[in-house]
């Protein structure tokens, strides 16, 4: 069977859920039995968004080769359940970057580079190179920005030659629009949706679905006029309403129709979607009888999506503990002392402290975590919030009051924390650290050996500083177990302080790996001790 394209586009404003749109339709493609990849091209002039602050840009999704990626590929992953790669993510600024390299080499042979074809031929390899290094029977691609942009005009060009290349019947575009509701009038309006298309249409593409963003059903009526004005079937234009959890999106949009008309569309001969095990982690979530509250101390909490893939990763956790999970966002910079502590972490079930960069509220975090290993809290460091552990433990039982990371105090007399050995010397900072997968070596009869049940494991990386082999023999006399290494045995992956519930540092990032369906077991684990504190502390099984 010939590879068939998805194109995911969005028109109005940005923000409307596209890629949860294409992520939904992913899962129920799978569910009919294809394999199918996902793909985010973005507008952006940036080469990925590795160097971009997470207070503007949200979390850097990790792929297991190492490729750092827009967030929306943690929601394909999660949906689809599959792993995605290097040609997962392009931008606008990776597309520039490999054209001039190609040409300063002279593989164009003297030709004059341009937008077409040979900007638009560099999109459109890694649109190919996705189907073919992944052999997937429907590839997903959802274009960043909003139809109108300068910015998506040579990736909606490319789009546009994909489908004459690989012909109509092999090619299906979805265009998701916002239908604003007016409160003065009281109705729904379809003229900006109908702006839209025509826009699009403009470019050269005809959406054959078109998908209504709104808050609530537009009626009968809108979906008529959107078909007859837009040129599409009645049965194409779909409803996406607003859910009270995502993982319900690809439940409401196959009750709306979606995947059939796609199914349809590309003439595909496939069995009815078996949502069967979706169903049961949408009822999971629908049943759960318990709650936990869990701090997330962080750098960047005024946008949540920065740790879009921990949250998520907890509510999966969550899912499988019968517990819905409450996140209490902490400012580090706040927790200035023990008593800043007392106050807003004495009634949390758990404390998790995730990655980050620079030297901007750590000493909060080490308050923390100090805090949570004092009042036998579980804690839960990841990246960077493992580097803090091994810090406050340094300072607070080893012994070592300026016990740090060589990434704050590079002179410091005490870098428990170091940078690694291949990160040293004038580095640029763009995709350059430890980055992708990694096995790692499990020391039986630990915490790790207990989540995991095996003695390899492998996980996502990024970072450029690790534990400080020079302090290893010291910090482990004084009783932190070093629980997780790489296999040669050089590289110290995770730690922990035995005889507690949960109380661990991973140097990878297990929330890259957790899906709804199957929670990640550290972050399982982890949730478990925290209901556990609860119910030890006597709070209310219930508290949400």
């Amino acid at each position: 069977m010939a590879t068939k394209y998805i194109f995911v586009t969005g028109g109005v404003v940005s923000g409307l859920g596209k890629g949860i749109t294409a992520a939904a339709l992913g899962r129920l493609l799978k569910c009919r039995g294809l394999k199918v990849a996902s793909q985010k091209l973005d507008p952006y002039v940036n080469v990925d968004p590795g160097t971009m602050s997470p207070l503007q840009h949200g979390e850097v999704f990790v792929t297991d080769d190492g490729t750092e990626t827009d967030l929306d590929l943690g929601h394909y992953e999660r949906f689809i359940d599959e792993d995605l790669n290097k040609y997962s993510n392009l931008t606008t600024g990776k597309v520039y970057w490999n054209v001039l390299n190609k040409e300063r080499q002279g593989a164009y042979l003297g030709q004059t580079v341009q937008i077409i074809p040979h900007i638009t031929d560099e999109i459109k390899s890694y649109i190919y190179n996705l189907a073919a290094s992944t052999q997937a029977d429907v590839v997903i691609t959802e274009i960043g920005g909003t139809t109108g942009d300068i910015e998506s005009q040579p990736f909606l060009e490319a789009i546009r030659q994909v489908g004459i290349e690989q012909g109509h019947e092999n090619c299906c575009y979805i265009h998701v629009v916002l239908v604003p509701y007016i409160s003065g009038s009281n109705e729904y309006k379809s003229k900006p949706a109908q702006h839209s298309v025509k826009e699009l249409q403009g470019m050269g593409i005809a959406p054959d679905i078109i998908i209504l963003r709104a808050d609530g059903s537009v009626g009968s009526e809108i979906r008529r006029k959107v078909s007859t004005f837009c040129n599409v079937k009645p049965e194409c234009v779909i409803e996406n309403l607003t859910m009270p959890s995502l993982y319900q999106c690809p439940l409401m949009l196959h009750s709306n129709g979606l995947d059939e008309v796609v199914v349809q569309k590309l003439q595909l001969d496939v069995p009815p979607a078996d949502l069967t095990e979706w169903k049961e982690v949408v009822a999971r979530i629908a049943g759960r009888s318990r709650t936990c509250t869990i701090a997330l101390v962080g750098k960047y909490v005024k946008l949540h999506d920065a740790y879009l893939s921990v949250m998520e990763s907890l509510y999966h956790a969550g899912f499988e503990n019968d517990s819905e999970v409450e996140i209490r966002w902490v400012d580090c910079e706040e927790l200035q002392t023990q008593a800043d502590c007392a106050k807003v972490l004495g009634d949390v079930d758990g404390v998790i402290l995730p990655g980050g960069f620079g030297s901007r509220g750590i000493e909060g975090m080490i308050q923390a975590a100090q805090y949570a290993r004092e009042n036998n809290l579980p804690y839960f460091g990841i990246c960077l919030g493992m580097q803090i552990m091994v810090m406050e433990y340094a300072r607070n039982v080893l012994g070592y009051p300026d016990a740090n990371s060589s990434e704050f105090t590079p002179e410091g007399a005490h870098n428990v924390i170091d940078l690694m050995a291949d990160q040293q010397g004038n580095i640029p900072k763009g995709g350059t650290m430890r980055l992708g997968q990694y096995p790692c070596k499990v020391l039986p009869g630990t915490k790790m050996a207990e989540c995991y049940g095996t003695e390899m494991i492998s996980e996502r990386h990024r970072h450029r500083y690790e534990f400080n082999n020079q302090y290893r023999a010291e910090l482990e006399a004084a009783g932190l177990v070093i629980s997780g290494t790489s296999p040669d045995g050089r590289l110290v992956e995770t730690v922990e302080i035995p005889g507690r519930a949960f109380h661990l540092g991973a140097q990878f990032h297990p929330e890259f790996k957790s899906r709804p369906n199957r929670a990640h077991p550290l972050f399982k684990a982890f949730i478990a001790a925290s209901l556990a504190t609860r119910e030890a502390a006597g709070r209310p099984r219930m508290g949400l």
